[in-house]
């Protein structure tokens, strides 16, 4: 097997030892025969050693079937089957956590990630930084679905703490090193970017292309953006306690300030503030803002109230070694 040029070229002393991809599988049944054609051709270009690790999340179709046929006809597949469709992060984690290589590419199932593009982000990697994003030129989706990624992404720049959060995909490559200030982590919602960052800083982002869909449609909807971008504020960040204890603050300024309006109005003109309307709209604005903050504080105590269950974030029901 020969290697890249160009990679040889800019990895200077760095010698790619090995290369693990991770692919979480949700019903792609009849893309997975060409995707692994096209990754044998590309990761043979790179190195000798490489395998390839398909997590088959629960999926609805044939996909067990075919990656267990693609597995025999292949040694460097290596199959896992999860109990449950436990989402695509959880699936990755399983995943990472079972590479055998230095060097990890994770990327999705549905050919909307050339193999082809892997080089690309292995020449960044080699130029100094643990992890590489590799953005889409122009994105393809609709508007719902670009709005709701805009908040995640604002969420997950919160969680982070990174300014790279703006340019994360799930095309990404990182080095094995960093998988390690994740190893023990053991919780129900998993954020593969947020974990990424407890093990380095040194991130970096390239446009890449990014194929159309060939098949079927997304399996990430407006609702569970949202619900994902909650999932990460609420499980890896205190933004929202902050949110809660200035919108606090501020009702406490602001009833001073009624308190010294009603102050000005009865010694100055001697009347008092007309009563059932003014003092039901104070009680209404500050039982808002303090439901307000119950409720940040009530999603806080689920998270801890989940981790105290110690609900796995993933179950495999078999895999071949």
């Amino acid at each position: 097997m020969t290697t890249d040029p160009q990679v040889a070229m800019n990895t200077g002393s760095w010698a790619l030892s090995g290369l693990s991809v991770v692919i979480p599988v949700y019903g792609s049944e009849r893309a997975l025969p060409e995707l692994v054609e096209r990754l044998r051709s590309t990761l043979s270009e790179l190195t000798q050693t490489y395998e390839l690790v398909l997590v088959n999340d629960c999926s609805p179709d044939g996909s067990w079937e075919t990656i267990s046929a693609l597995a025999k006809q292949h040694s460097w597949i290596r199959p896992i089957n999860l109990m449950r469709n436990y989402g695509q992060h959880n699936a990755l984690l399983c995943g990472i956590r079972d590479a055998q290589y230095g060097v990890i590419v994770t990327m999705d199932d549905d050919l909307q990630h050339p193999p082809e593009e892997i080089p690309k982000l292995l020449r960044v990697l080699a130029s100094g930084y643990d992890v590489v994003y590799g953005t889409p030129e122009q994105e393809q989706h609709g508007l719902g679905r670009d709005v709701a990624s805009v908040i995640t992404k604002i969420a997950l720049q919160n969680a982070m703490g990174a300014g790279i959060a703006r340019s994360v995909s799930a095309f990404r490559i990182f080095r094995s090193e960093v998988a390690k200030a994740f190893a023990h982590y053991e919780g129900s919602f998993v954020s593969i970017d947020v974990l990424l960052t407890w093990g380095t800083n040194r991130f970096a982002a390239i446009p890449v292309r990014h194929d159309p869909r060939r098949q079927g449609t997304s399996g990430y909807t407006v609702r569970m953006l949202i619900t994902h971008a909650i999932n990460m504020m609420t499980g890896f960040s205190t933004v929202p306690l902050q949110i809660s204890s200035l919108v606090g603050f501020a009702f406490t300024l602001f009833g001073f300030l009624v308190l010294f309006y009603v102050l000005i109005r009865y010694f100055g003109h001697g009347d008092p503030v007309p009563g059932f309307p003014f003092l039901a709209s104070i009680i209404a604005l500050f039982s808002g803002a303090q439901l307000f903050a119950l409720g940040i504080i009530g999603e806080y105590l689920a998270r801890m109230h989940f981790r105290t269950m110690q609900k796995p974030p993933y179950v495999v029901r078999s895999e071949n070694k």
